[in-house]
């Protein structure tokens, strides 16, 4: 097959085929952590950043190329979770952003366009670091423009760069020492491969492809059924999908068409229809008042894998309901903080945070979580403390997107410098740039610690790592590994060079912690650290045993 013009549907399916490509990989890019702790999360990241964007692209099937590129650029900016999924967001905007105002794109033109994905995906970063994802981005980007030509067809292109970005990534443990000691590849470049391989095969197959989005959101939707009652009037009908699986004792699935499927259902009065099939599987959605006429319809055909109804009118009066509740007197200041675990979550709020978003290792919020904090607590002044380094971009980028008042990310990148930042925060400051001053002063007062059990054999800043022992880690270097956590805690803190000019040890406990090992934890660092004030609070966090605040 050669295929030389991009155009929207085309660029739909490649990038339906990448999601699919990292989708089947995110636990082998989730494992390769620098650190052998179980706190993993680019593959997660990066997946869910660019299902984001193909969620905001339209299913009409008439939609230009820009009309494509712009929607799924914009969705995979809100979408956009942990340091990889930002950068990758960013890469998918420079060069969704070069192919917004046309209507298709040779493939000189979509090489063109990835060149402007690797210079934007460098700018977002504030010091760009070579022999991660953004060396396999400028690497493949430039090899498969410097082999195209003017001739050249998409696939081909899209060959070339899956080829050199797997050698790309292979050179990634070369150029970066950390890499090397931990004997892995970079993780973000990892799923960008996966995401231009799953790009290229689904060209070069040229079957048309079905994308079922999983569930991106951390808890279940709690639906208040009440608003919509024994007077209510469906207004906007039901929202109806299902996969079929095609049967042939009903028909060869092969011979299946799509746009008589498609004709059937316009005739019933349905809209917003989606007919996609793959292979034997036929995904169908349609906005409709009678659903049952859209399954029996279906089950002329095959039988249903799952199915999906929701009453649209009851979700546009939860949407009117919430848009009620979230709105609040206007105030200076909004304190948004991020944070996992019942008692950390309390502590925060406690400390003066608004809104204290869902997230941290292994669940990074999204763009869009910090924007839909934002709108809820209608501030002027908004503060946000990620605290976790992989959450500063996306905190960043949100920021960037908010319109409606200035934004300040105060850059903690741990929950103790979080809260160390949050014990100084005063409402009734009214300089702004004093506010910030005092909170970054705190959080680069304290030191910060973090206890775990190791996941693999390792050796990690020359520090021998055996699967099962108990890792400490200090401002982000690994200091020690023991068999027994109350161990890893004591000579975590002893590995602080300024601990005697140090008053106040604060300890996080997490949630797999039982109470008599924290009381014996309690006993013992009051044992050997005599000096020093000790303050214990249960934060129930997930990951980490124990994480330590130095002041």
């Amino acid at each position: 097959m050669e295929t030389r013009q991009l155009d929207g549907s085309t660029l739909r399916r490649i990038l339906i085929g990448g999601a699919k490509g990292i989708r089947t990989n995110v636990k082998a890019i989730n494992d390769l952590n620098v650190f052998p702790v179980p706190d993993g999360d680019t593959g997660t990241n990066m997946s869910r950043t660019i299902e984001s964007g193909i969620a905001k692209i339209s299913n009409d099937d008439g939609a230009t190329l820009g009309d494509v590129a712009s929607e799924f650029a914009k969705g995979s900016l809100l979408g956009a979770r942990g340091n990889s999924g930002v950068i990758l967001s960013q890469f998918f905007a420079g060069m969704c952003g070069a192919l917004s105002d046309k209507e298709t794109a040779t493939p000189s033109e979509l090489a063109d366009a990835y060149m402007a994905g690797v210079e934007r995906s460098y700018a977002a970063v504030l010091n760009p670091v070579e022999g991660t994802i953004l060396t396999v981005f400028r690497e493949s980007a430039e090899y498969a423009k410097k082999k195209i030509g003017e001739n050249g067809t998409l696939e081909e292109l899209l060959c070339f760069n899956a080829e050199e970005a797997e050698r790309s990534l292979k050179r990634t443990k070369e150029i970066l020492p950390v890499l090397t000691e931990a004997d892995v590849v970079d993780s973000g470049g990892a799923g960008y491969l996966c995401i231009v391989k799953g790009m290229y095969e689904s060209l070069r197959d040229g079957a048309e492809v079905v994308f079922e989005a999983e569930n991106m959101n951390d808890t279940a939707a709690k639906i208040d059924y009440d608003l919509f009652t024994s007077e209510s009037v469906l207004e906007y009908g039901y929202c109806t999908e299902c996969l079929v699986r095609l049967q042939r004792a009903k028909g060869e699935p092969s011979a299946f068409d799509e746009k008589d499927f498609k004709a059937e259902l316009e005739r019933m009065g349905c809209e917003s229809i989606v007919a996609l099939k793959d292979g034997d599987i036929l995904k169908v959605h349609a906005h409709t008042a009678v659903p049952s006429g859209v399954l029996t319809l279906c089950q002329r055909y095959g039988e249903f894998l799952n199915v999906k109804i929701e009453n649209m009118s009851l979700q546009h009066s939860e949407k009117l309901s919430e848009s009620k509740k979230k709105k609040k007197p206007r105030k200076r200041y909004g304190v948004v903080t991020v944070a996992t675990g019942e008692g950390m979550i309390a502590l925060f709020k406690t400390l003066g945070a608004d809104a204290v978003v869902s997230g941290g290792q292994t669940g990074n919020p999204s763009a869009e979580q910090f924007l839909s904090a934002f709108e809820e607590l209608n501030a002027d002044d908004i503060l946000v403390l990620p605290n976790n380094k992989n959450i500063l971009l996306t905190a960043a980028q949100a920021a960037e997107l908010w319109k409606d008042g200035k934004v300040t990310v105060i850059p903690t990148e741990t929950i103790p410098e979080g809260y160390a930042a949050l014990s100084v925060f005063n409402a009734s400051v009214s300089d702004l740039d004093e506010q910030v001053a005092d909170l970054n002063a705190a959080k680069d007062s304290v030191v910060s610690g973090e206890i775990t059990a190791a996941v693999r054999d390792s050796v990690c800043g020359g520090v021998e790592v055996r699967k099962g022992e108990y890792v400490g880690i200090l401002g982000g270097k690994l200091v020690t590994s023991k068999q027994c956590a109350a161990d890893a805690v004591c000579e975590t803190l002893s590995a602080v060079e300024d601990i005697d000019g140090r008053e106040l040890i604060t300890l996080f406990v997490g949630e797999g912690v039982s109470e008599s090992d924290r009381t014996e934890l309690t006993e013992t660092l009051e044992k050997r650290f005599p000096d020093h004030a000790l303050e214990v609070y249960i934060g129930g966090q997930q990951i980490y045993d124990y994480l330590i605040a130095l002041e």
